[in-house]
């Protein structure tokens, strides 16, 4: 891995995802499970999303192969801006989960990994899938998208706003 440079925050180094691509790379994640699942048919069961970031793919994702059940896990590993300790604060309908055989466990990015690695230890038997994924994390996910460097940091649409940028040779 290229080390960081030493006058470059690590944000700079940045990946910017439009709604349009976000939309393009979740219909891409459906194709490669459409027909992937343990059940007849290869279906899944359901889909869970990791909120909040896997909220929009797992949508797409149900959308594009027609699941319709959808719940969603909710953990945080992060306090103003750096990791700390795993916390479940909203599980999906245990009858549903089981061990997480046929489920379909959406987000839409695999970082360090922590997230995904406690989800799995919850649902051993559930599929993991990531629009984006980073090395250091790859392991927890059976399907993904598209591979980012680990120094990279993902700019999500909803994280981004538009405002006005002044030209690149400036003003008159």
């Amino acid at each position: 891995m290229a080390r960081p440079r030493p006058d470059r925050l690590p944000h700079e180094k940045g990946f910017h995802v439009s709604w349009d691509q976000l939309h393009r790379d979740a219909r891409a994640l459906a194709w490669r499970l459409d027909g992937e699942g343990p059940g007849e048919g290869g279906s899944w069961r359901a889909v869970v999303a990791i909120t909040r970031g896997g909220m929009v793919p797992a949508m797409i994702v149900a959308r594009e192969i027609d699941i319709r059940t959808i719940d969603t896990i909710s953990v945080k590993s992060y306090l103003k801006g750096e990791q700390g300790e795993l916390r479940v604060l909203k599980a999906p309908d245990a009858g549903l989960m089981g061990d997480g055989e046929g489920i379909l466990v959406v987000d839409d990015l695999v970082d360090s990994g922590r997230t995904l690695e406690l989800v799995r230890s919850l649902y051993p038997k559930a599929h993991f899938a990531t629009v984006y994924a980073k090395p250091k994390g790859k392991p927890m996910v059976q399907t993904y998208v598209t591979e980012v460097s680990q120094d990279t940091w993902i700019f999500f649409p909803w994280d981004m706003a538009l405002q006005y940028v002044e030209p690149y040779r400036g003003s008159d």
